[in-house]
């Protein structure tokens, strides 16, 4: 069975560009041309938001087939700025309580993603959309330093894209701390720490983009925090930290251009919405 590689077919959630009509049909009067005018126009600006494990590659490997795939690289991009010494503590403190997440099937996994621990019971968050992919398969999560353990899945809210797994006690994944409420501002720099085609312990950096961003996550319409830390298949259920190394947002899904993979506007799921979700799965909801 071949290895499923690259960034695939885009699917799972969308958002829809403010550029075009109400009704989602994708014209609008074109100079020149009709309806025809309008669909060939709107391809250039059609947002299309992919839940990213959906899109992912199953293995390592298969991310050097990707980047090959893709030719020769292009112009080389300015230096980066200079990343605040917060930032630099904050992955070191985030990475260890991250897992990559594999959901099993036939001839080995059949949808990867991300996801951290919450809690010292090794209660670990992730996007339902990893678990339904792999349909009916054992969940495996691997640690930071190679260790891996059996899931067990607590609990599934496909309506809002999340689920809760736990581990044995003996993995020690250290819970990552939740930022409180609302306390989340445009603007400020944030990391996006996840297994991005497979490549485990992959940490990025960006800004809060803008807050209340309407996307259609899992079932529904949700309000989401967009940023433009790089998020790429595979970083889906990973965390989205601040400076402090508190969690602000469970990485879910990407933007892209006719499908062509990240463009630097990324979502995730508030944590407010991620700790009232999880703590009704696990049973601490009142």
């Amino acid at each position: 069975m071949a290895v499923q590689t690259g960034l695939g077919e885009p699917r799972g959630p969308w958002f829809v560009s403010p550029e075009l009509d109400p009704d989602g049909r994708g014209y609008r009067d074109v100079p020149g041309g009709g309806p025809e005018a309008g669909r060939r126009s709107v391809r250039h600006r059609l947002l299309s938001v992919a839940a990213v494990v959906a899109l992912s590659t199953v293995s390592g490997a298969a991310a050097g087939t990707w980047a090959a795939d893709r030719g020769a690289p292009g112009p080389a991009a300015a230096s980066a700025a200079p990343v605040p010494a917060e930032l630099i503590t904050a992955a070191g403190k985030t990475v260890p309580g991250v897992v990559s997440v594999m959901v099993g099937g036939r001839s080995g996994a059949s949808a990867s993603g991300s996801g951290f621990a919450i809690d010292n019971e090794q209660h670990i968050v992730t996007n339902d959309h990893i678990l339904a992919r792999g349909g009916s398969g054992a969940v495996t999560v691997e640690t930071s330093d190679g260790r891996r353990f059996p899931a067990e899945v607590v609990g599934r809210e496909p309506a809002s894209d999340l689920a809760v797994l736990k581990v044995p006690a003996s993995a020690g994944l250290p819970p990552l701390p939740l930022a409180k409420a609302n306390s989340t501002r445009v603007g400020e720099p944030v990391l996006a720490v996840g297994s991005p085609l497979g490549l485990a312990g992959t940490v990025t950096a960006g800004i809060v983009s803008a807050l209340n961003r309407q996307v259609r996550i899992g079932n529904g319409r949700h309000t989401a925090v967009q940023t433009d830390a790089s998020i790429n298949p595979g970083n889906s259920g990973g965390p989205l930290v601040n400076a402090r190394g508190e969690v602000v947002g469970v990485n879910t899904a990407i933007a892209t251009i006719d499908g062509n993979g990240s463009i630097g506007i990324g979502f995730a799921i508030p944590i407010d919405q991620v700790q009232q979700t999880a703590d009704t799965i696990i049973g601490r909801g009142g």
